[in-house]
């Protein structure tokens, strides 16, 4: 077990560890799915992703108290003196996780905390996707500035969201565009295309999906074993939702979704090409929105990152994902970057005149 604890006074203290075992014994299940309703706050989430995805990144994690309050905040080292968020292109978003009672006050202080902490061991951080509709990025930027840190804030990704306000899927699907509409009409009149949505997980319908990846327009999967981990274990919690589409038997689209505490997440689509003609992509999802929609009752759909012309045909609302870059000043390692983002600052300035 890797820990070491410094920075202690009566009320507030910090600490860093080097490995989620340490995490794992000083906060249990207070990381786990009983305390933290998104998935990617939850240790179930980064250890995998970091034992599958990220093997060669040492985790830096560091965690403040203050009273029954903590903050953890789970970063990786990407070179000397720099740091990252311990997340890649799997995450919808990446943030300080807090636990305990609370308030902004308090939330603010733990972050300060633990951004003076992280002086002592790195120069440079970046992290992101980190949302602000519950204020993460500005409440953290805030934080590490009082602390003496430069902080950059730029636009990172989009997130295209659906939120359902009470609808029905058939009230929903009357404002879709129409010519989205028309299409799902004459392919649902030609019946070519079965349809089914699962809920517990089979290494024969995962391998049908897989299938269909492979054959898709999609680039090669990142890491095809944490996603079957991640699909096996959201399965057995009863938040799986694995759509397939076959035309005579043969597996031609798929997609995974899971659903909880009220949100739908799509992580991943994708139909072979071969198949265009059909649609069946475009009818796997009238299905899977369907569902989620009428039968789980969510009130939120969450298509995740990215900027894809698609995705507004079924969503309606967008949300900015950020990123957050933390320079210390002291060190003269920073000085150069530093240099360079007011440069670049000052350059779009100038070319908006």
């Amino acid at each position: 077990m890797s820990r070491f604890v410094t920075d202690t006074t009566l009320a507030m203290s910090s600490e860093y560890h080097s490995n989620f075992q340490s995490v794992q014994a000083i906060a249990g299940e207070k990381l786990g799915r009983s305390v933290q309703k998104s998935l990617f706050d939850r240790l179930e989430w980064l250890k995998p992703l970091h034992e599958l995805c990220l093997p060669d990144k040492s985790p830096l994690i560091v965690h403040s108290t203050e009273g029954d309050a903590e903050a953890w905040m789970f970063l990786m080292k990407t070179g000397l003196g720099r740091h990252a968020a311990l997340a890649n292109w799997y995450n919808f978003t990446f943030r300080p996780i807090f636990l305990g009672d609370y308030d902004e006050v308090t939330k603010l202080a733990l972050l300060a905390k633990l951004a003076k902490k992280l002086k002592s061991s790195s120069h440079h951080i970046e992290i992101t996707p980190v949302p602000d509709e519950d204020s993460a990025a500005s409440l953290t930027q805030r934080a590490f500035e009082q602390a003496g840190w430069i902080v950059f804030r730029s636009k990172a990704d989009d997130n295209h969201i659906l939120n359902v306000k009470g609808r029905t899927f058939d009230q929903y699907w009357s404002e879709r565009p129409g010519q989205l509409r028309n299409t799902v009409r004459r392919k649902e009149k030609k019946n070519l295309v079965s349809i089914r949505i699962e809920r517990e997980f089979s290494d024969e319908d995962w391998d049908d999906y897989v299938s269909v990846y492979e054959r898709s327009w999609k680039p090669e999967e990142g890491n095809p074993e944490f996603l079957r981990k991640l699909a096996r274990h959201e399965a057995a919690a009863g938040c799986m939702r694995l759509g397939l589409a076959y035309i005579d038997g043969e597996p031609v689209a798929a997609q995974f979704w899971t659903v909880e505490n009220g949100e739908a997440l799509i992580h991943k689509l994708a139909h072979i090409e071969d198949a265009t003609k059909s649609s069946p992509g475009t009818l796997l999802s009238v299905a899977m929105f369907q569902h989620v929609i009428d039968i789980d009752h969510v009130d939120l759909i969450d298509f995740g990152t990215g900027n894809d012309g698609y995705k507004r045909e079924w969503m309606e609302d967008v949300r900015d994902r950020y990123r957050l870059e933390f320079f210390w000043p002291n060190n003269p390692l920073a000085w150069l970057p530093i240099l360079r983002h007011y440069l670049s600052g000052l350059a779009g300035k100038r070319a908006s005149l």
